[in-house]
């Protein structure tokens, strides 16, 4: 059962997913907050949810909320992280977690100023499959990490009012599906690329609506990355190692990975967890990073793939309303 009180500010699509995660682990959420007050009302209702709040700022008022869960659009994260924060309240929020790297540098200073855990709702790095791979690969059983190959693609309706191509809701590929792509290259490879190139086509209201994006470490270790919101690809990863490669399908929440072996073209299904407890692994998780200062969230990840995201839109040109002209 959780043991921290849960507050989502946001009920959408990922809202249920956390209410039911938090019922299958035998608890439930304290209390919900949404712009829209009559949705908050009615998911209160059909999750058994006591407390509504009329406002964001009624949630981090609140002394009995420990931990918040944020899940509104990317490009309002930082105004809800700052207050939350400086409240003390625990923040698990959803990716992409900023818009670019100096608001995630904002929000870090202020939850260490202030003693609580900021965490990127990265479920990649939280199911048991991946865990184990890691314990595989420290093994040595596979060799040094040489090459990186992931796909992303999703076929939306190609209507420029839709979010996913809204520049002033933070549309565009990279940070609404390329964020899971460029969090599993940083979870195999040994250290943060340093090396980018990469090509964009953007959509008509300016947003990345497909991209190509390689990258290299000081390792040596490099990673292709195909991203689409206009053509379905498999959600696909495979990691190159020089003893064999990992191949692994629907890969933010797999449960599932298989290793072949170049020696002998053996195989061996490596199978973890359960892909519909996801949010429960999340949940786990981010209830012992409070419970032991912070550790296993992978924040330093966060970072590091954020920074990778604001170079790249760096490269192409690609800034939102919120960035005044220039990614800040």
């Amino acid at each position: 059962m959780p043991a921290y009180r849960w507050a989502t500010l946001g009920c959408g699509v990922i809202g249920h997913e956390l209410a039911q995660a938090m019922q299958a682990l035998g608890g439930n959420l304290y209390s919900v907050g949404n712009r829209t007050h009559e949705k908050a009302l009615a998911f209160a209702e059909k999750y058994g949810i006591s407390k509504v709040y009329d406002r964001p700022e009624d949630i981090f008022a609140d002394p009995d909320v420990d931990i918040v869960y944020i899940s509104t659009p990317h490009n309002t994260h930082i105004r809800y992280l700052l207050p939350a924060l400086s409240a003390g309240k625990h923040v698990l929020c959803e990716k992409s977690i900023t818009l670019n790297s100096r608001e995630l540098d904002q929000a870090r200073r202020c939850a260490r100023e202030h003693g609580v855990v900021l965490a990127e709702a990265m479920t990649l790095y939280h199911m048991p499959v991946y865990k184990q791979l890691a314990e595989l690969i420290r093994s040595g059983a596979l060799g040094p990490l040489r090459f990186i190959q992931m796909n992303f693609g999703s076929y939306k309706d190609y209507d420029m009012t839709n979010r996913f191509f809204n520049r002033s809701l933070a549309g565009g590929a990279l940070l609404d599906i390329g964020v899971y792509a460029l969090s599993f290259v940083r979870y195999f490879m040994s250290c943060q690329p340093d090396q980018i190139a990469s090509q964009v086509r953007l959509a008509p209201t300016g947003v990345d609506e497909q991209a190509g994006i390689l990258l290299q470490n000081r390792e040596g270790e490099m990673a292709t990355i195909s991203l689409s919101l206009h053509a379905k690809q498999p959600k696909r990863g495979m990691a190159a190692f020089d003893k064999g490669y990992i191949e692994i399908y629907d890969y933010p929440r797999a449960d599932t990975a298989t290793i072949t072996y170049t020696a002998d073209g053996r195989q061996q299904v490596l199978q973890a967890g359960n892909q519909a407890k996801a949010l429960q692994y999340e949940i786990v998780d981010m209830e012992n990073a409070v419970a032991h200062g912070g550790q296993g969230m992978y924040l330093d990840y966060t970072k590091e793939v954020m920074d990778l995201m604001t170079a790249i839109r760096q490269q192409w040109g690609l800034t939102y309303p919120e960035e005044e002209g220039g990614v800040r």
